[in-house]
């Protein structure tokens, strides 16, 4: 029975301890071969669905993506082709 009082929180860690560890994935992809943005990104996708503050975070860097999506785009529609 204190199982299932506790299974929010048992739900919470496992969350946390394998978000954490996409995220560390992630991470270490940035330097090895590998998508480690795409990895970091699907870690704290899966954090924010806990936690308020990888929401927060998620939320930011999707902004910080289509604000640089939006400049490339503009800045390739503004060279000349050859």
């Amino acid at each position: 029975m204190r199982f299932i009082e506790n299974l929010p929180l048992v739900k919470r860690v496992i969350v946390a301890i394998v978000g954490s560890t996409i995220v560390l994935i992630g991470v270490a992809l940035l330097v090895l071969p590998g998508p480690g943005l795409v990895v970091i990104s699907l870690g704290l996708a899966l954090l924010a669905t806990e936690f308020v503050w990888a929401r927060a975070l998620l939320k930011k860097a999707r902004t910080a993506v289509a604000r640089t999506t939006q400049k490339v785009r503009g800045s390739l529609r503004r060279k000349p082709s050859e």
